[in-house]
Formats: C-alpha cells, sequence, structure tokens
C-alpha cells in the first residue's frame, strides 16, 4: 500500500488517524488480542503480511484475514485446508481456494504484474510445492510461466523447452527424491535459481533431506536453496529477484 493510498483511504474514512499512523509507521503492529498483525511490513519490504493458515482457530482465522482485507484490499493465505475455505467464505465469499496448493487469496483486480519468473518442477507429484510458489509469485506482481514435468528420467523434456527461460529474471526448481534437477538448470540458465526441495521419494530420500543436501551442495552457479516443501519461501525470493531486476532494468 502506497503513502498516497494510505491517505486516500483516511480521507474517504477507510482508515482511521490511528489506522493511518500505524501503517506509516515501519514497526506498526494490530494488537488483536490473539494476534498482533505486522501491518507496517508493506512500507518496510513491500508486500503486506501473508497468513500461515494451517493450524490457526477458524474463527482467529477469519478475523485475521478480514483485517488484512480491510486495511490492504487483498490477502493471502498459504497452507489452507478445504474445511478451513468453506468456513471462511461464508463471510468472505469473494476468496478464491486453490486446493492443491493450500493457497487462499483475495486479489485486487487492476494488479499490475511485471518482469518473468519460471517455475519448474521435476515430476507432477511435485507440483503441489511448485504451485504454492507459483501463486506466491504471482500475488506479489510477477508474471510466472510453469513448466512442470521435466526432471532427469527424461532430461529431453527440459532441452527441448529451453526458450520458456529467455528474459526470465529468476528460475524456481522444484524436485523431490535426489533433486539434481536444480544444478542442472543451473548450468544452463543466466539467471538466479532458486532450488527448493520437497519430500517425495522413497525412504532413503528422508522426506526430502536428500534433495535438500544436493542443492546446497550444488557445483552449479547461482542456486539459492530454501526448505523443504517451502514453495512460499520460494515464491517470496522470487518476487523480490524479479522485482529488483525489472526496476533496474535499463530502457529499450
Amino acid at each position: 500500500m502506497t503513502i498516497d493510498e494510505i491517505l486516500s483511504g483516511f480521507e474517504n474514512g477507510q482508515f482511521s488517524k490511528e489506522d493511518v499512523k500505524k501503517l506509516l509507521t515501519p514497526d506498526g503492529t494490530e494488537d488483536m488480542g490473539f494476534a498482533r498483525l505486522d501491518i507496517g511490513r508493506q512500507q518496510r519490504q513491500g508486500f503486506p503480511e501473508v497468513v500461515f493458515c494451517s493450524g490457526k482457530k477458524d474463527e482467529y482465522l477469519l478475523e485475521i484475514l478480514k483485517k488484512l482485507y480491510e486495511l490492504n484490499g487483498e490477502v493471502l493465505g498459504t497452507r489452507a485446508s478445504k474445511e478451513q475455505y468453506e468456513f471462511l467464505k461464508k463471510e468472505l465469499p469473494m476468496l478464491q481456494f486453490d486446493e492443491e496448493s493450500g493457497i487462499l487469496k483475495i486479489e485486487k483486480e487492476d494488479k499490475k504484474h511485471i518482469g518473468k519468473v519460471v517455475v519448474c518442477t521435476a515430476g507432477t507429484a511435485d507440483i503441489p510445492v511448485a504451485k504454492e510458489a507459483v501463486e506466491v509469485a504471482s500475488f506479489m506482481g510477477a508474471n510466472v510461466v510453469s513448466l512442470f514435468d521435466v526432471g532427469v528420467s527424461g532430461i529431453h523434456r527440459l532441452f527441448n523447452n529451453m526458450s520458456v527461460f529467455d528474459d526470465a529474471s529468476c528460475v524456481i526448481t522444484v524436485a523431490g527424491m535426489e533433486g539434481a534437477l536444480a544444478s542442472i538448470v543451473a548450468g544452463l540458465v543466466k539467471c538466479p535459481v532458486i532450488a527448493t526441495p520437497t519430500s517425495i521419494g522413497y525412504g532413503a530420500s528422508f522426506n526430502g533431506l536428500s534433495a535438500l543436501l544436493t542443492m546446497l551442495n550444488s557445483c552449479a552457479n547461482g542456486i539459492a536453496t530454501v526448505n523443504i516443501d517451502n514453495g512460499y519461501g520460494a515464491g517470496v525470493l522470487a518476487s523480490q529477484i524479479n522485482r529488483q531486476t525489472y526496476e533496474n532494468k535499463p530502457l529499450q
């Protein structure tokens, strides 16, 4: 939310004087008793607070989402269940839900999307984590392109689609098993690669630990690795890289 939007909200009665003071203060918070919302995050980091839904009491989650939507005109929640969505939509009928990724959102219709982020997976079992990254990066203003099921067991599938990476500001690679896809992609593209291990695999993959260690030990350049199944973290990092790349790109 920009300063102009905050001031406009004050003028039309959307925000009180106290709301404006909190929104314009970098460490501004909203104490709800059961939660302390970081409503100054957008001023500090460029994106408002995102809600981790799993494990939250339904009534608490509803009040948090309502407050963030009131302040920002949109809201994003991660790791939500279908049951949570069914409860929330009774009071937030505009809420959208993607069951595969667990993403809840109310998004501004006129949002501008910039740059280009590519999200690719080794297999179809990795898609839920990848879609979390897609939804988050898109919500945070990036143009996102998906390339699924191009893992090392049939690496020609990746080579046949290399044009997808043209002009990308960064790439998110999502893989379980041994997690080799990140190293291969990073050796072929000229932008940063965000390696995202998943818990997909047989016993010796140790619920994603094998993929995580492969990605951390990669000899390819330009790789940053997030935690196991952390599509959200990958999406946020990608959107930050994309924003900086786009904003600092020389005019043609």
